[in-house]
Protein backbone atom coordinates (compact mmCIF):
# COMPACT_ATOMS: atom_id res chain seq x y z
CA UNK A 1 0.00 0.00 0.00
CA UNK A 2 1.36 3.41 -0.91
CA UNK A 3 -0.43 5.64 1.62
CA UNK A 4 1.97 7.08 4.21
CA UNK A 5 1.67 6.49 7.96
CA UNK A 6 0.72 10.08 8.64
CA UNK A 7 -2.07 9.97 6.07
CA UNK A 8 -3.56 6.73 7.37
CA UNK A 9 -3.96 7.77 11.04
CA UNK A 10 -4.00 11.34 12.27
CA UNK A 11 -5.57 13.54 14.92
CA UNK A 12 -7.56 16.68 14.25
CA UNK A 13 -7.87 19.36 16.93
CA UNK A 14 -7.81 20.65 19.54
CA UNK A 15 -11.24 22.13 18.96
CA UNK A 16 -12.69 24.99 21.00
CA UNK A 17 -14.55 23.48 23.96
CA UNK A 18 -18.05 24.54 24.89
CA UNK A 19 -19.93 23.14 27.87
CA UNK A 20 -23.58 22.53 27.06
CA UNK A 21 -26.57 21.93 29.33
CA UNK A 22 -28.60 19.22 27.57
CA UNK A 23 -31.98 17.72 28.34
CA UNK A 24 -32.81 14.03 28.51
CA UNK A 25 -35.26 13.25 25.71
CA UNK A 26 -35.59 9.51 26.38
CA UNK A 27 -33.95 6.60 28.18
CA UNK A 28 -33.73 3.23 26.40
CA UNK A 29 -32.57 -0.06 27.97
CA UNK A 30 -29.96 -1.72 25.73
CA UNK A 31 -29.02 -4.72 27.91
CA UNK A 32 -29.74 -5.56 31.58
CA UNK A 33 -26.79 -3.35 32.61
CA UNK A 34 -26.58 -0.75 29.83
CA UNK A 35 -28.98 2.15 29.22
CA UNK A 36 -28.92 4.61 26.34
CA UNK A 37 -29.68 8.22 27.25
CA UNK A 38 -30.73 10.45 24.35
CA UNK A 39 -29.97 14.13 24.90
CA UNK A 40 -31.05 17.24 23.05
CA UNK A 41 -32.32 20.77 23.45
CA UNK A 42 -31.40 24.21 22.16
CA UNK A 43 -27.91 24.10 23.64
CA UNK A 44 -26.88 21.18 21.43
CA UNK A 45 -26.56 23.48 18.41
CA UNK A 46 -23.03 23.38 17.01
CA UNK A 47 -22.10 20.06 18.64
CA UNK A 48 -20.04 17.70 16.49
CA UNK A 49 -18.35 14.33 16.91
CA UNK A 50 -16.33 13.16 13.93
CA UNK A 51 -14.16 10.35 15.31
CA UNK A 52 -15.39 6.90 16.38
CA UNK A 53 -13.55 7.10 19.71
CA UNK A 54 -14.24 10.76 20.52
CA UNK A 55 -14.98 11.46 24.14
CA UNK A 56 -16.93 14.18 25.89
CA UNK A 57 -16.79 15.33 29.49
CA UNK A 58 -20.15 14.62 31.12
CA UNK A 59 -21.12 16.75 34.15
CA UNK A 60 -23.65 15.40 36.64
CA UNK A 61 -26.03 17.40 38.86
CA UNK A 62 -25.74 17.23 42.62
CA UNK A 63 -28.00 14.75 44.35
CA UNK A 64 -31.51 16.16 44.46
CA UNK A 65 -30.89 18.82 41.81
CA UNK A 66 -32.08 18.77 38.20
CA UNK A 67 -29.34 20.83 36.55
CA UNK A 68 -25.57 20.43 36.87
CA UNK A 69 -23.16 23.30 37.39
CA UNK A 70 -21.95 24.36 33.94
CA UNK A 71 -18.50 26.00 33.83
CA UNK A 72 -17.45 28.58 31.28
CA UNK A 73 -14.24 28.28 29.32
CA UNK A 74 -11.63 30.85 30.33
CA UNK A 75 -8.04 31.38 29.16
CA UNK A 76 -6.80 28.73 31.61
CA UNK A 77 -9.63 26.24 31.15
CA UNK A 78 -13.05 25.63 32.75
CA UNK A 79 -14.02 28.25 35.31
CA UNK A 80 -16.75 28.27 37.95
CA UNK A 81 -18.59 31.20 39.45
CA UNK A 82 -17.83 32.12 43.09
CA UNK A 83 -19.55 29.69 45.43
CA UNK A 84 -20.12 27.03 42.78
CA UNK A 85 -19.00 23.48 43.54
CA UNK A 86 -17.13 21.54 40.89
CA UNK A 87 -19.55 18.92 39.51
CA UNK A 88 -18.81 15.20 39.35
CA UNK A 89 -17.69 14.34 35.84
CA UNK A 90 -16.77 11.35 33.68
CA UNK A 91 -15.59 10.81 30.08
CA UNK A 92 -17.94 9.12 27.62
CA UNK A 93 -17.84 8.26 23.92
CA UNK A 94 -20.83 9.63 21.98
CA UNK A 95 -22.64 6.55 20.68
CA UNK A 96 -24.56 8.55 18.08
CA UNK A 97 -25.05 12.16 17.10
CA UNK A 98 -27.70 13.19 14.58
CA UNK A 99 -27.30 16.83 13.56
CA UNK A 100 -30.63 16.73 11.71
CA UNK A 101 -32.69 15.83 14.77
CA UNK A 102 -30.29 17.37 17.28
CA UNK A 103 -29.97 14.13 19.25
CA UNK A 104 -26.94 12.80 21.12
CA UNK A 105 -26.86 9.24 22.49
CA UNK A 106 -24.67 8.27 25.44
CA UNK A 107 -24.54 4.67 26.70
CA UNK A 108 -24.13 4.17 30.46
CA UNK A 109 -22.99 0.95 32.13
CA UNK A 110 -24.89 0.37 35.38
CA UNK A 111 -22.30 -0.99 37.76
CA UNK A 112 -22.79 0.28 41.30
CA UNK A 113 -23.10 3.54 43.18
CA UNK A 114 -20.79 5.95 41.33
CA UNK A 115 -22.16 9.32 40.20
CA UNK A 116 -22.57 8.27 36.56
CA UNK A 117 -24.15 4.87 37.22
CA UNK A 118 -26.41 6.23 39.97
CA UNK A 119 -27.60 9.09 37.77
CA UNK A 120 -28.21 6.87 34.73
CA UNK A 121 -30.14 4.27 36.74
CA UNK A 122 -32.70 6.95 37.66
CA UNK A 123 -32.56 9.14 34.54
CA UNK A 124 -35.86 10.22 33.00
CA UNK A 125 -37.02 12.67 30.32
CA UNK A 126 -36.60 16.25 31.48
CA UNK A 127 -33.44 15.60 33.51
CA UNK A 128 -30.34 17.59 32.58
CA UNK A 129 -26.67 16.80 31.94
CA UNK A 130 -23.65 18.93 31.16
CA UNK A 131 -21.58 17.91 28.13
CA UNK A 132 -18.24 19.41 27.10
CA UNK A 133 -16.16 18.59 24.03
CA UNK A 134 -14.99 16.68 22.09
CA UNK A 135 -11.58 18.37 22.15
CA UNK A 136 -10.29 16.44 19.16
CA UNK A 137 -10.88 13.48 16.88
CA UNK A 138 -8.75 10.57 15.72
CA UNK A 139 -9.15 9.81 12.02
CA UNK A 140 -8.32 6.33 10.72
CA UNK A 141 -8.10 5.51 7.03
CA UNK A 142 -10.59 3.02 5.61
CA UNK A 143 -7.95 1.35 3.42
CA UNK A 144 -6.10 -0.80 5.97
CA UNK A 145 -6.04 -4.46 4.98
CA UNK A 146 -7.80 -5.27 8.25
CA UNK A 147 -8.76 -3.83 11.65
CA UNK A 148 -8.44 -5.23 15.16
CA UNK A 149 -11.09 -3.80 17.50
CA UNK A 150 -11.33 -5.00 21.10
CA UNK A 151 -12.57 -3.86 24.49
CA UNK A 152 -15.00 -4.30 27.35
CA UNK A 153 -18.44 -2.72 27.87
CA UNK A 154 -16.96 0.77 28.06
CA UNK A 155 -15.47 0.37 24.58
CA UNK A 156 -18.65 -0.78 22.85
CA UNK A 157 -19.83 2.68 21.71
CA UNK A 158 -16.52 3.36 19.94
CA UNK A 159 -16.35 -0.16 18.46
CA UNK A 160 -19.93 0.09 17.22
CA UNK A 161 -19.28 3.49 15.63
CA UNK A 162 -16.13 2.27 13.90
CA UNK A 163 -17.92 -0.79 12.52
CA UNK A 164 -20.70 1.44 11.19
CA UNK A 165 -18.11 3.63 9.44
CA UNK A 166 -16.16 0.84 7.73
CA UNK A 167 -16.99 0.43 4.05
CA UNK A 168 -18.05 -2.69 2.23
CA UNK A 169 -15.01 -4.85 1.58
CA UNK A 170 -13.18 -3.83 4.76
CA UNK A 171 -12.22 -6.59 7.19
CA UNK A 172 -12.57 -6.36 10.97
CA UNK A 173 -11.70 -8.80 13.74
CA UNK A 174 -13.55 -7.87 16.94
CA UNK A 175 -13.33 -9.11 20.54
CA UNK A 176 -15.72 -7.74 23.16
CA UNK A 177 -15.66 -8.72 26.83
CA UNK A 178 -18.96 -8.54 28.74
CA UNK A 179 -20.42 -10.04 31.91
CA UNK A 180 -22.40 -12.78 30.15
CA UNK A 181 -24.47 -13.52 27.06
CA UNK A 182 -27.28 -11.20 28.20
CA UNK A 183 -24.95 -8.20 27.77
CA UNK A 184 -24.19 -8.85 24.09
CA UNK A 185 -25.31 -6.15 21.65
CA UNK A 186 -26.08 -6.11 17.94
CA UNK A 187 -23.73 -4.17 15.65
CA UNK A 188 -24.48 -2.80 12.19
CA UNK A 189 -21.68 -2.89 9.62
CA UNK A 190 -20.98 -3.35 5.93
CA UNK A 191 -17.54 -4.75 6.71
CA UNK A 192 -16.57 -8.42 6.67
CA UNK A 193 -16.55 -8.84 10.45
CA UNK A 194 -15.51 -11.70 12.71
CA UNK A 195 -17.02 -10.94 16.13
CA UNK A 196 -16.18 -12.92 19.27
CA UNK A 197 -17.92 -12.25 22.59
CA UNK A 198 -15.89 -13.03 25.70
CA UNK A 199 -17.92 -13.73 28.87
CA UNK A 200 -16.62 -13.10 32.38
CA UNK A 201 -19.27 -15.44 33.84
CA UNK A 202 -19.09 -14.05 37.36
CA UNK A 203 -15.50 -12.81 37.38
CA UNK A 204 -14.91 -9.17 38.25
CA UNK A 205 -14.43 -6.78 35.35
CA UNK A 206 -10.79 -5.85 34.77
CA UNK A 207 -9.41 -9.09 36.25
CA UNK A 208 -9.88 -11.77 33.61
CA UNK A 209 -7.20 -11.20 30.99
CA UNK A 210 -9.72 -12.44 28.41
CA UNK A 211 -8.96 -9.70 25.89
CA UNK A 212 -5.21 -10.16 26.21
CA UNK A 213 -5.50 -13.93 25.71
CA UNK A 214 -7.81 -13.54 22.70
CA UNK A 215 -5.38 -11.16 21.00
CA UNK A 216 -2.34 -13.27 21.87
CA UNK A 217 -4.01 -16.40 20.46
CA UNK A 218 -5.15 -14.67 17.27
CA UNK A 219 -3.41 -15.63 14.06
CA UNK A 220 -2.92 -12.18 12.58
CA UNK A 221 -3.89 -11.98 8.89
CA UNK A 222 -1.26 -10.63 6.48
CA UNK A 223 -1.16 -6.98 5.50
CA UNK A 224 -1.33 -3.58 7.18
CA UNK A 225 -3.70 -3.32 10.14
CA UNK A 226 -4.93 -0.79 12.66
CA UNK A 227 -5.42 -1.97 16.25
CA UNK A 228 -7.84 -0.22 18.61
CA UNK A 229 -8.30 -1.63 22.12
CA UNK A 230 -9.85 -0.06 25.23
CA UNK A 231 -10.82 -1.20 28.71
CA UNK A 232 -9.36 -1.43 32.20
CA UNK A 233 -6.06 0.47 32.40
CA UNK A 234 -3.83 -2.23 33.90
CA UNK A 235 -5.03 -4.86 31.45
CA UNK A 236 -4.49 -2.44 28.57
CA UNK A 237 -0.80 -2.05 29.40
CA UNK A 238 -0.17 -5.76 28.79
CA UNK A 239 -2.04 -5.63 25.49
CA UNK A 240 -0.15 -2.53 24.35
CA UNK A 241 3.19 -4.19 25.13
CA UNK A 242 2.15 -7.34 23.27
CA UNK A 243 1.14 -5.44 20.14
CA UNK A 244 4.19 -3.20 20.04
CA UNK A 245 6.92 -5.47 21.36
CA UNK A 246 5.83 -8.97 20.37
CA UNK A 247 3.76 -8.36 17.26
CA UNK A 248 5.89 -5.45 16.08
CA UNK A 249 2.86 -3.37 15.19
CA UNK A 250 3.59 0.07 13.71
CA UNK A 251 3.23 2.39 16.74
CA UNK A 252 1.22 4.97 14.79
CA UNK A 253 -1.27 2.24 13.93
CA UNK A 254 -1.98 1.24 17.54
CA UNK A 255 -4.47 2.96 19.81
CA UNK A 256 -4.74 1.28 23.23
CA UNK A 257 -6.59 3.23 25.92
CA UNK A 258 -7.29 2.68 29.61
CA UNK A 259 -10.87 3.91 29.80
CA UNK A 260 -11.11 3.08 33.50
CA UNK A 261 -9.01 1.67 36.33
CA UNK A 262 -9.94 -0.70 39.12
CA UNK A 263 -9.93 1.13 42.45
CA UNK A 264 -9.95 4.59 40.86
CA UNK A 265 -13.21 6.56 41.02
CA UNK A 266 -12.35 9.16 38.37
CA UNK A 267 -9.65 7.70 36.15
CA UNK A 268 -8.46 9.96 33.32
CA UNK A 269 -8.17 8.13 29.97
CA UNK A 270 -4.59 7.05 29.29
CA UNK A 271 -3.87 6.57 25.61
CA UNK A 272 -0.80 5.54 23.68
Amino acid sequence: MTTSVTEKVYRRGPFPVKFRCLEVLRVTPVTPHVVRVTLGGQDIEGFHSEGADDHVKVLFPEQGKRKPVIPTMGPTGPQLQPGEKKPDSRDYTPRRYDSTTGELDLDFVLHGSGPASSWAAQAKPGDMLGVGGPRGSLFVSNDFDWYLLAGDETAIPAIARRLEELPEGARAIVFVEVADASEEQKFTTRANTTLTWLHRDGAEAGTTGLLHKAIRDLEFPPGDYFAWVSGESTEMRAIREHLLNERGTQKSWVRVTGYWKRGSADHVHDSK
